[in-house]
């Protein structure tokens, strides 16, 4: 079995920058590559978005609209995915769900298998205030 749990939500103003995390235990093992490890956000129950993706090769994904403002990345020894976001603005605020899974390795993928995907966390909550 495996889990992974996100932290580093909080309430801050537009423009500001947040540093997420998502420790991964268990089988889950980033530096071997395993699993593909993402980040979701949901706004709302309608509104889920593929934020960042790395694949199996260690290639990274964004999202379109937020390429240039949020960069992922990982610490392999740790076994940690970080979420790094600038220039926050109030639209970014949202539950933020690091994800995990060993075939869906791209942002479509995950998205359109979001409840077959291995492994999810329950969420860290960003708030952006204007």
């Amino acid at each position: 079995q495996g889990q992974v749990v996100e932290s580093g939500g909080v309430s801050v103003q537009a423009g500001g920058s947040l540093r997420l995390s998502c420790v991964a235990t268990g089988k889950i093992d980033i530096t071997y590559s395993n699993y593909c490890m993402g980040w979701f956000r949901q706004a709302s129950v309608m509104e889920r978005e593929g934020v960042a993706i790395f694949d199996s090769s260690g290639d990274i994904s964004y999202a379109y609209s937020l390429k240039g403002r949020f960069t992922i990345s990982k610490v392999n020894a740790q076994n940690i995915l970080y979420l790094q976001m600038d220039n926050l603005e109030p639209e970014d605020s949202a539950m933020y769900i690091c994800a995990a899974d060993r075939h869906f390795c791209t942002i479509a993928k995950m998205s359109e298998y979001y409840y077959g995907i291995d492994y999810r966390g329950k969420g860290t909550q960003v708030t952006i205030s204007s």
